[in-house]
């Protein structure tokens, strides 16, 4: 094995290269090494180098390669002939394995079983909008999937089998790929409720009060009031904090705004399944009502000169003491100019730092947190 090395190496070869092809054409002995020729009388002969390949051989012009050798030995073609012989073997080995291999992959890639949706359903995802859904009464409800689990999520998918159970609703136990399907690659957290879709109440509903306004006729009212909020995903954060901090009433203008999806009652945590919002196609002259009734109209501005002629006020100076709407403008553009014209203040709040350019507002739903707490916090220290 070592003379080996060396004649490799004094040609000017790599084992790397030549090794594989030396040893699968000399064979091992028993010793791991190379087998020797035998010599007279049966012993150990002399080592006896075979030709080399044209892309092993060294060089016949170079002071240090080897002279080519005229013919191989006679016992070389025997070998030679036997690795042919053995090569559709070991090609019809590896067709096998590599065509099991393609099997098993295509039924990892077969698609999941598609299930067939109720006319006019939706589906809804995530644990609090189905559990909360399933607490109301507020839509009909036709299916419930739910993934199997084991562990902390095993106690909660029993409570969704009795809640369902209370309501005449069917359960069905799928799999993952399945519940990705029916909600489209959302995360749904292993359950998906299948029912009808929520709608916007009519604005002459809103006007009508609740049991609470007519035991407490004195209480201060506020609504939220949203002008082409187009993002799911904001609307449902804008509910949530409504929901949270005491809002009486949320109004949507219907142009330009996103309607009560799915992901939105998922962004909300399911403040949208007990929350209810209204819609009108006149949010100017629903305004001009509301003002000439007492009530007074805050619009929002994320600078005070984007105010046009409206006196400005940080949030926290203002001082709750009538009946009072906030109306919140779309994503990118703000209210618009019409409708700011009939707020009678706007608000504001007063960043922490100088801002630099391009990173000068907060996020609707953020900055409507803000203001909303700002308001609803002095209605609770008056209640106190």
């Amino acid at each position: 094995m070592e003379l080996t090395a060396r004649v490799w190496r004094a040609a000017g070869l790599s084992a790397a290269r030549c090794g594989p092809w030396w040893w699968g054409l000399r064979g091992c002995s028993a010793n791991g090494g190379p087998e020797a020729a035998p010599g007279p009388g049966g012993g150990g002969g002399r080592f006896h180098a075979p030709a080399l390949p044209g892309a092993c051989r060294a060089s016949s012009t170079s002071p240090e390669g080897l002279a080519p050798q005229s013919q191989p030995r006679p016992g070389h073609r025997s070998q030679e002939r036997g690795a042919r012989l053995a090569a559709p073997a070991a090609a019809e080995l590896w067709s096998s394995r590599e065509g099991g291999l393609w099997k098993a992959r295509k039924r990892m890639e077969r698609k999941p079983l598609v299930i067939a949706r109720t006319e006019g359903s939706e589906i809804l995802f995530g644990i609090s909008p189905c559990s909360v859904a399933l607490s109301q009464s507020r839509r009909d409800m036709f299916r419930l999937f739910l993934k199997q689990s084991s562990g902390s999520r095993r106690f909660v998918m029993s409570e969704f089998v009795l809640q369902a159970t209370a309501r005449g609703v069917p359960v069905h136990y799928v799999n993952r790929k399945q519940l990705d399907a029916l909600c489209r690659g959302h995360v749904h957290q292993g359950v998906c409720l299948e029912a009808t879709p929520l709608r916007f109440k009519s604005l002459a509903e809103a006007e009508k009060p609740d049991l609470r306004d007519e035991e407490s006729p004195n209480q201060q009212l506020i609504w939220l009031v949203l002008e082409q909020i187009q993002d799911p995903m904001n609307l449902g954060a804008l509910l949530r904090s409504a929901y949270f901090l005491g809002v009486d009433r949320v109004v949507t203008s219907q142009r330009n705004s996103c309607p009560l999806t799915p992901t939105v009652s998922k962004a909300s945590s399911g403040a949208m399944e007990v929350l209810d919002v209204y819609s009108t196609d006149d949010l100017q002259s629903f305004l001009k009502a509301k003002a000439a009734e007492g009530w007074e109209v805050l619009g929002t501005v994320s600078k005070p000169e984007d105010a046009e002629n409206i006196p400005v006020i940080s949030c926290s100076e203002f001082r709750w003491n009538k009946p009072v709407i906030i109306v919140i403008g779309s994503e990118g553009d703000g209210l618009s100019l019409e409708t700011q014209l009939l707020c009678h203040r706007m608000l504001a709040i007063p960043p922490g730092r100088a801002l630099h350019p391009g990173i000068e507002s907060l996020n609707v739903s953020v900055a409507t947190g803000i203001l909303l707490h700002s308001i609803c916090s002095q209605k609770l220290r008056r209640d106190d």
